[in-house]
C-alpha cells in the first residue's frame, strides 16, 4: 500500500478477485429478486431511514443522493499519498468480494490510481464507524454527479473505514522506520555519555524474555560492536540515569507494541468492512457491524503511548548531554571548557518544547463519543479511529524533529570525547558529519536541522 501511495506503483485486479467480486454481485442481485423483501442498502434506506424502501425505480436516483448527501466533510484536502492510500485500501476492500460490488466498480477505482486521478478529499468529519463524509468526497471524485451504480454499490463506497486505514498504515509505515532511527540515535546518546554497556549485556533479555527487549539488546550491541566503552573500567558510572540505562527496556516496550500494531494493520488492510455483509459461501447478506474500527483505532492509542517515552527519553538524554556536571563536558557541548558561548545550549528548551507536544498527542481517542442523540441513538458508538491515525503521524513528524536535535547533540559530544566508536555507531556518525559539521566556537548553529530530519526519515539509520 506504501509503494503504491507514496511511489505510485500501478494496481492490477486478480483474476480470482474478478471471480469473488462477480459472485458476490450475484448473490445481491439474487436477493433483491427472490423474495421482494427489504435488503439493508440495497432495497432500503440507509441508518434511521432503514425501513424507507426504495424501489428499483429509484435505485439510481437513491445511490446519488446517498453520495451527495454525504458531502460532509471539513477541513483541508488530504495529502496526494493519503487520497492514494484510501483508494487502494477501498479497492482490495471491494476485491475480497465481500461486498455488493461489480468489478467494474473495483475497476474504475483501479484505474484512477493508475493515471494517478486523485479526486479530494477532506481531512475531518468522519466519526471512524465508517469514514463516511471523506469516502463521499471520494465516490464523488471518482463519479461525478450522474454515476451509475448497481443497488448497494452507493453505499458500498462509503460504507468502509479505507480513509482511516490508509491513514494509518502511512503512519505506522513512518513510525517504523523513526523508530529504527531513534534506536540509533539512542546508541549515540551512549557513545557521547561514555555510559555503562553492561544494559546491553545478552543476560538482560535472556532473563526477562520479551520479544523488543531482545531484539533491542541484540541491535544495541551489534551498532556497538569494537566500542571503546566495551573496555574494562571505560564507564564513567556504574549506573547512568534511567534514560540511559533504560535504553533497551523503551525501546523494546515500544517495538512490541509496534509489533501488535502492525499485525492489526495486517487485517484491517485485508478485512471486509462494510454493512451490509455479502456471505457468498451461504448466499446470503447478512447485517454486520464490521465498520467498527476499534481493533485499529485501540492499537494506534497503544503505539502513541509506547511511543511517548522513547522521544521523552530521547529529549532527556539529549539535555543531559548538553550539561556539564551531567556528561562531563563542555557546558553546551562547546569546543572549549569556561566558553561565554551558547553552543548547542538553545536545543534543550527546543527539544523539550518539541517533546511536550508530542506527548499530548499521546492521548488516547478510541473511547470518545462526540453524541449518542444523532439518528434517533442507534449511532451511538465511535472510534475516532481517523484522528488515532492522524495523532500518529502527527506525533512521528514531531518524533523525527526530536531524533535530529538528538543526533545533532550526540555527535558533538563523541567529538568531543573522542573515543572510539562502535562499528554501527561509527557508520551513524559519518552520515550525520556529512550532512552538518562539527560546531565550533566561532560557528553559529545550523542555520536548519532539515538535512538530519531528512537523514531520520530516509531509513539509513538502521
Amino acid at each position: 500500500m506504501v509503494a503504491v501511495a507514496r511511489r505510485g506503483d500501478e494496481v492490477e485486479l486478480d483474476a480470482r478477485a474478478h471471480s469473488r467480486m462477480q459472485r458476490a454481485r450475484d448473490v445481491a442481485d439474487a436477493a433483491l429478486e427472490r423474495d421482494g423483501g427489504p435488503v439493508y442498502g440495497l432495497s432500503t434506506g440507509v441508518g434511521v431511514r432503514k425501513l424507507a424502501q426504495v424501489g428499483v425505480a429509484e435505485q439510481r436516483e437513491f445511490n446519488r443522493r446517498l453520495i451527495l448527501n454525504h458531502l460532509a466533510a471539513q477541513g483541508d484536502a488530504a495529502p496526494e499519498e493519503a487520497v492514494r492510500a484510501t483508494m487502494v485500501v477501498l479497492a482490495n476492500v471491494f476485491a475480497r468480494g465481500a461486498s455488493p460490488v461489480s468489478p467494474a466498480l473495483a475497476q474504475r477505482v483501479v484505474d484512477a490510481l493508475n493515471t494517478r486521478r486523485h479526486p479530494q478529499v477532506r481531512m475531518l468529519g468522519s466519526l471512524g464507524q465508517a469514514d463516511l463524509a471523506p469516502m463521499a468526497d471520494l465516490a464523488h471524485g471518482l463519479l461525478g454527479d450522474e454515476a451509475e451504480l448497481q443497488p448497494g454499490e452507493g453505499l458500498a463506497l462509503l460504507n468502509n473505514n479505507a480513509f482511516a486505514t490508509g491513514l494509518a498504515a502511512l503512519a505506522v509505515a513512518d513510525c517504523t522506520r523513526l523508530l529504527e532511527a531513534a534506536l540509533v540515535a539512542g546508541a549515540l546518546d551512549l557513545e557521547a555519555f561514555a555510559a555503562n554497556l553492561s544494559i546491553v549485556d545478552p543476560a538482560v533479555a535472556r532473563e526477562r524474555p520479551y520479544a523488543g527487549l531482545a531484539t533491542t539488546v541484540a541491535e544495541l550491541r551489534e551498532l556497538l560492536a569494537d566500542s571503546a566503552l566495551f573496555a574494562e573500567g571505560a564507564a564513567r558510572n556504574l549506573q547512568d540515569p534511567l534514560t540511559f540505562r533504560c535504553l533497551p527496556q523503551v525501546h523494546g516496550a515500544a517495538r512490541d507494541a509496534l509489533g501488535f500494531v502492525r499485525g492489526q494493520l495486517d487485517i484491517e488492510l485485508n478485512a471486509a468492512q462494510g454493512n451490509p455483509l455479502v456471505d457468498v459461501e451461504a448466499g446470503r447478506i447478512v447485517s454486520v457491524g464490521n465498520f467498527d474500527a476499534l481493533p485499529l483505532a485501540a492499537a494506534l492509542d497503544f503505539l502513541r503511548i509506547a511511543l511517548a517515552p522513547v522521544l521523552t527519553s530521547a529529549n532527556e538524554r539529549m539535555v543531559k548531554l548538553l550539561q556539564a556536571s551531567l556528561s562531563g563536558l563542555p557546558e553546551g557541548l562547546s569546543e572549549r571548557p569556561g566558553s561565554a558561548e551558547d553552543s548547542l545550549s538553545e536545543y534543550g528548551p527546543a527539544g523539550q518544547a518539541l517533546t511536550a507536544e508530542a506527548r499530548l498527542l499521546a492521548q488516547p481517542v478510541s473511547f470518545e463519543l462526540a453524541s449518542s442523540a444523532h439518528a434517533e441513538g442507534i449511532e451511538d458508538r465511535a472510534t475516532m479511529a481517523p484522528l488515532a491515525a492522524r495523532r500518529l503521524a502527527e506525533m512521528t513528524s514531531l518524533g523525527e524533529r526530536i531524533v535530529a536535535i538528538e543526533l545533532l547533540v550526540a555527535c558533538q559530544g563523541i567529538d568531543l570525547r573522542r573515543n572510539a566508536l562502535g562499528e554501527g555507531t561509527r557508520r551513524a556518525h559519518a552520515l550525520v558529519r556529512e550532512r552538518v559539521p562539527f560546531k565550533r566556537e566561532v560557528d553559529p548553529i545550523p542555520a536548519s536541522l532539515e538535512p538530519l530530519r531528512l537523514l531520520v526519515r530516509s531509513g539509513l539509520l538502521h
